[in-house]
């Protein structure tokens, strides 16, 4: 699996993914850095089958309105310190790559991961 990490998501999520054997970008490596629009990463994931995961409900909308970006990871945690969710995946990777499997879209919150679509 390919993953994409948004602006407002710690780097170290992206470390954690790499560390795991996956290939993982976040924003601040594109080309234009944490400014790159969300039509931009909408486009990656697209042509790239990288799986956004965010906080922006925008992303979640976008999949309800069009089925876009690939597949989604939304995050409903809150103000989580970057710890929080990095113990968050850790504790749940197993379960949350299963359900990208088979599924489009997969929320995570604080003590549940729902899927979606």
């Amino acid at each position: 699996m390919k993953f994409i990490i948004d602006a407002q998501l710690p780097i170290r999520l992206s470390l954690l993914l790499i560390s795991r054997g996956f290939d993982s970008i976040h924003t601040s490596e594109l080309e234009k850095g944490n400014f790159t629009t969300d039509k931009e990463l909408i486009e990656i994931s697209i042509r790239e089958s990288r799986i956004v995961i965010t906080k922006d409900s925008d992303f979640y909308n976008s999949f309800l309105q069009k089925a876009e970006p690939y597949k989604l990871v939304f995050l409903k945690v809150g103000n989580a310190s970057t710890e929080e969710i990095l113990s968050i995946f850790s504790k749940n990777m197993e379960l949350i790559l299963d359900y990208l499997t088979y599924n489009f879209v997969i929320e995570i919150g604080p003590k549940n991961i729902i899927v979606i679509i």
